[in-house]
C-alpha cells in the first residue's frame, strides 16, 4: 500500500556514481593522479553495486 513511499536504492547508487565520476574527472583535470585512481576505484565499486542490485532485481521478477 505505502510502495510509493520506499526509497529506490538504486536511484541512490546511480547518483552517487555520476558524483564520484564527475570528482574523478576534475581530480585528473588538475593533475591529482592520486585522487583520480582512488575516485575511480570508488565508483568501480559502487558500479558492482548496481549491478548487484540489478541482478537481484531480475531474478526476484
Amino acid at each position: 500500500m505505502f510502495s510509493i513511499f520506499k526509497s529506490n536504492p538504486l536511484k541512490k547508487l546511480n547518483q552517487r556514481y555520476a558524483v564520484k565520476l564527475e570528482q574523478a574527472m576534475h581530480a585528473q583535470r588538475k593533475g591529482d593522479i592520486r585522487a583520480y585512481s582512488m575516485l575511480t576505484a570508488e565508483a568501480e565499486q559502487i558500479e558492482n553495486q548496481i549491478k548487484a542490485v540489478e541482478l537481484t532485481n531480475k531474478s526476484g521478477s
